[in-house]
């Protein structure tokens, strides 16, 4: 029923000692976001390579909208200091748990406009994040027996698509709080449309075996640009190792550099992508023009 993707794959961060998953978490107050300012001239950035203490599935710990980005809490400000540190400037970074765990990126689903979270969430846990958030921002328990939603739901702040077995209720609450347009799908044969690919406002990437001709069916129904692609040296499971926005995004800490150039290119990070004014057509084959090159140059930068 969408369960929990992790994987424990080296890394170089420093370890940390996590919560209990069973328990409940000691929350700090923080500020009110609504009397916090943010810098609203934002531009571009590289995707930055980041690790949940020996996990390199961030997607797992974290969760990033345009509006917020919430991240798993530890006794390490590690992880948390990567996203501060790139976005603290214009979101709030926001501590949380969710029923006492870390896995808030699996758990919640969420854009500029809600937030939705399963309802196995605390009360506590519920007014912290609603304390935390802008006020714009609507946070929702959802009474679904998929529980897992972030492997359910992928959205944008227009589209989201959700798994086939999700009930009716479930789809009206994301249609209502998300203000989006919903569709049931799967992406490369695989139901888990959360886990398995990951898109923006700008464009996405999708499960490395989905078929070309639906590659194009999914580009025409969310309008932006797609393409197959892996993180963490050849995972599928981009929703565990892949967070992005408008413009940023953040690449567990195996994942080469020709999956990085990929991702850049398709979230149009560093100046990257199409060109712009000649249509959508126009500029998705100047997206993948651009990532083949970028790919060649990258796999002859290893060989060398």
């Amino acid at each position: 029923c969408g369960g929990i993707h992790s994987d424990t794959t080296r890394s170089i961060t420093a370890t940390t000692t996590g919560l209990s998953s069973t328990s409940g978490c000691q929350i700090a107050t923080i500020p009110s976001a609504s009397s916090l300012r943010y810098s609203t001239e934002i531009g571009p950035t590289m995707a930055t390579r980041a690790a949940f203490e020996n996990s390199n599935e961030i997607g797992v710990f974290a969760a990033l909208t345009n509006g917020y980005c919430l991240a798993g809490i530890n006794r390490s400000e590690n992880f948390y200091s990567v996203f501060e540190s790139e976005l603290g400037a214009h979101i709030p970074v926001v501590h949380a748990t969710i029923a006492g765990c870390r896995f808030v990126g699996r758990t919640t689903v969420g854009n500029r406009r809600g937030l939705l979270v399963p309802n196995t969430t605390t009360d506590v846990e519920l007014a912290h994040l609603r304390n935390s958030l802008p006020d714009s921002v609507v946070v929702q328990r959802v009474e679904e027996r998929l529980s897992a939603l972030g492997n359910i739901v992928a959205c944008n702040d227009h589209v989201a698509l959700v798994h086939p077995d999700v009930d009716r209720e479930t789809e009206d609450v994301i249609s209502d709080v998300l203000g989006v347009e919903v569709f049931r799908q799967i992406v490369g044969g695989q139901a888990l449309v959360g886990s398995y690919c990951k898109f923006t406002n700008v464009g996405g990437m999708v499960h490395p075996r989905t078929m070309r001709e639906d590659i194009e069916e999914l580009s025409s129904l969310l309008q932006v640009p797609l393409v197959a692609g892996t993180v963490n040296r050849g995972s599928d499971v981009l929703g565990g190792g892949l967070i992005a926005n408008d413009w940023s995004a953040f690449v567990g800490l195996d994942t080469t550099s020709t999956e990085i150039s990929v991702v850049e290119n398709i979230f149009r990070l560093s100046g990257a992508g199409g060109a712009s004014g000649g249509g959508q057509a126009a500029g998705r084959q100047g997206q993948q023009s651009n990532i083949v090159t970028n790919m060649r140059s990258s796999l002859i930068d290893q060989l060398s």
